[in-house]
């Protein structure tokens, strides 16, 4: 697609605020006419001050932002053909429903007859015929959001932003006013871009869904790509719930984890090499396994199972239900398998705990991924006079073999397994201080992201459970710090 096809451009946006901090780092999107793009994403990973940078209301601190081919970035949100509608409605208490969706025509100065015609037809799309009298203090939360929806659409803008605007309602209303949103995208036939932390209302929503965390963009696709094709552990775990596991690559269609091979479909990745394996609990296929627990015979388990259950030469694992809850349209059941791994399955069928279940997954249900993080902490570090390597802003103590032949002063790699890290309860115990920042279980353990208080990131494995936000002391044994001599480029 030719650049000025896109109606709306996001190139290299930035937004740093006075503390230094980044709400944006280097963002880039394209939206076409007519779309309905999602930006969807956890309490202040950035979508809200993306939307704001686009409306106007604040300005990017670096990078460049292009309706329609022309340079917005420093253009004030009145002269932009753009209009917000908020999670806080902001309409004007005072005034009845038909004059607060009038006010902006009134400001351009129409004429009465135009404003009154133009009026009663975006009260007409919002399903408000007959309301124009009302105060909108006597309206419901969903009445009131559509008056802000009528109140913006009036204006006949080429962009409607959307700010989490169903935030507030309960969710029924939240369901109904989604179904009306969608009707009222196509009717208009104008560019909606939606903010919103809510994963259904982003995959019932969107023509596409771009997912954001920490001011980055993860990823942006069809809700059908982000759901089944998901570029990182951040989308899978955010979007739905997910089996998220340490893999090998053993070659192309060939992976293991969970200490077995399985076919897959995926290829590039190498041979032997670390993945991520993604697997929904909807995919999974699980049966009550007949035999007696721990009695099967070889015959039993290359039988195959029930006539629900695939036929073929899958590879299958088996393990004990923990528990099995009643989800309205399945059961959701956490299993555990002799090694200790938990798979998460949702099934129609009820199997009660206790109960030994067997378990498959078709080939194009297993999602390969690129391992984002591998078993070490990469940090630089520096040689201390006293014997110590300096990393993370804070001296640590290392076994001497590991500095020998090094000078103080010396600039060093340091590198500190996830599983070596020892997290306490009481942050004053640790060499350093910080709090849980991200949580991701991995089947048999738990991978944390710790921020310390200086604003380094560093990757724990544990199998001890943590809350997102927990406060933690940062321990690090001696032994488990490994320094290497930096190479000089010749």
């Amino acid at each position: 697609m030719k650049k000025n096809e896109y109606l709306i451009e996001v190139n290299h946006v930035s937004k740093q605020f006075e503390d230094g901090k980044f709400a944006l780092d280097d963002v880039s999107l394209q939206v076409k006419k007519g779309e309905f793009v999602t930006i969807l994403g956890p309490s202040g990973c950035g979508k809200t001050t993306l939307l704001r940078c686009i409306a106007g209301f604040q300005v990017a601190s670096s990078g460049v932002i292009l309706l329609k081919g022309e340079d917005v970035t420093k253009t004030p949100p009145y002269q932009r053909p753009v209009n917000t509608v908020f999670q806080k409605y902001a309409l004007f208490p005072h005034l009845n429903v038909f004059n607060n969706v009038a006010f902006g025509l009134k400001l351009k100065k129409e004429d009465p007859e135009t404003i009154k015609k133009k009026v009663r037809r975006a009260l007409k799309m919002a399903n408000l015929t007959g309301y124009e009298e009302r105060k909108v203090d006597t309206l419901s939360g969903g009445q009131q959001q559509r008056v802000a929806i009528a109140r913006a659409i009036v204006n006949e803008p080429e962009v409607l932003l959307l700010d989490e605007p169903l935030s507030a309602l309960d969710l029924k209303m939240r369901h109904d006013m989604q179904i009306e949103l969608k009707e009222l995208h196509e009717k208009l036939g104008i560019t909606f871009i939606y903010v919103t932390h809510d994963q259904e209302e982003a995959l019932t929503l969107s023509d596409r869904v771009v997912v954001m965390s920490e001011g980055k963009i993860q990823q942006i696709g069809t809700p059908t790509d982000i759901y089944n094709e998901p570029q990182n552990c951040f989308v899978a775990d955010f979007i739905g719930e997910s089996n998220i596991l340490s893999g090998t690559m053993i070659r192309d269609k060939r992976v293991q984890f969970c200490g077995l091979e399985f076919d897959c479909i995926d290829e590039g990745f190498g041979e032997n090499n670390p993945v991520d394996v993604v697997i929904r609990p909807e995919d999974i296929y699980v049966w009550k396994v007949q035999s007696d627990k721990g009695q099967r015979t070889k015959e039993q388990e290359d039988m195959d199972p029930e006539d629900r259950v695939p036929k073929g030469k899958f590879t299958k694992w088996y393990g004990e239900v923990q528990s099995c809850i009643f989800k309205g349209v399945h059961y959701e059941m956490r299993v555990l398998t002799p090694d200790n791994y938990e798979f998460l399955i949702q099934d129609y069928h009820e199997y009660l705990p206790g109960t030994e279940v067997g378990m498959l997954v078709r080939p194009e249900d297993i999602q390969i991924m690129k391992k984002e993080h591998y078993i070490y902490n990469y940090f630089d570090g520096e040689v201390t006079k006293n014997g110590k390597v300096r990393f993370l802003d804070a001296e640590w103590e290392v076994l001497p073999k590991q500095i020998e032949g090094l000078e103080p002063g010396e600039q060093v790699q340091v590198l500190v397994p996830f599983r070596s890290i020892d997290l306490q309860d009481y942050e004053e115990e640790g060499t350093l201080s910080g709090e849980v920042h991200f949580i991701l279980f991995k089947g048999n353990h738990y991978h944390l992201t710790i921020r310390t208080d200086e604003g380094h990131d560093l990757y724990v494995n544990t199998n001890d459970v943590w809350d997102d936000g927990d406060r933690v002391g940062i321990v690090i044994p001696k032994k488990e710090i490994l320094v290497r001599k930096l190479k000089v480029e010749s």
